[in-house]
């Protein structure tokens, strides 16, 4: 079922656009909700989990500061996709391959806790990918990329996650380093949400409906969990 979900989320995300052409307003009040989904499982959920698997609490937290660090240079090839901010433009040709490897392992990276956790942290990922593939398919759409090129784009990319759940399934290594692995992938989502979330509104006014978005997003982990 959990493949099936990584799957679905990411042509879900492709077909709202094909179909509906979301507003970019929409797109980001679902990148709120998603960025309070994830940030809340983390801190709720995986956190106390890593803490709880080990005394060495300072070596959990200097893998979590790795993985920020991590996602921050993933991020400087990417173009800042993860969350929402990539920007191809119309004119654009040549097809972007560190973009391409940069999203592939980072959704790669999501799948792999996923493989020894419960479903909240599944169900937070495909809440995240939804919107993430709207804005891919967007930009994809306004390029100059051909039809095949874009599929192949989004195809590979929506296997990458049930990749890492079933390497995480067969490999002893990942099951063995499970609590660095996952304190890892917590500094990638620590670093992803809250640059969804905290990332300064236009002009620096307060926005009610991303506010609301918001809490909504953590209410429904809270009741959830």
């Amino acid at each position: 079922m959990s493949y099936v979900l990584l799957i679905l989320s990411v042509f879900i995300g492709a077909l709202v656009v094909l179909l509906i052409r979301p507003s970019n307003k929409i797109t980001r009040l679902l990148l709120s909700f998603s960025g309070a989904y994830l940030l809340s499982v983390t801190i709720l959920h995986l956190l106390p989990e890593v803490f709880l698997e080990t005394s060495d609490t300072k070596r959990v937290g200097i893998f979590i500061l790795a993985g920020i660090i991590i996602q921050s240079v993933l991020e400087s090839f990417s173009k800042g996709a993860e969350h929402g901010h990539i920007h191809i433009h119309s004119h654009e040709t040549k097809f972007p391959l560190l973009l391409f490897i940069s999203l592939c392992i980072h959704a790669f990276s999501e799948g792999i806790p996923i493989h020894s956790d419960t479903t909240n942290l599944l169900w937070a990922i495909v809440v995240h990918k939804i919107p993430i593939a709207i804005v891919l398919t967007t930009f994809l759409m306004h390029s100059t990329f051909t039809k095949s090129t874009i599929a192949i784009f989004l195809g590979v990319f929506a296997l990458m996650s049930p990749l890492g759940v079933l390497v995480a399934d067969k490999l002893a290594f990942i099951s063995n380093y499970h609590t660095e692995i996952t304190a890892l992938i917590i500094g990638v989502f620590l670093h992803i949400s809250t640059i969804i979330l905290f990332e300064s509104n236009e002009n620096h006014k307060f926005n009610i409906q991303k506010f609301t978005a918001i809490v909504l997003g953590v209410l429904v982990t809270i009741f959830t969990l």
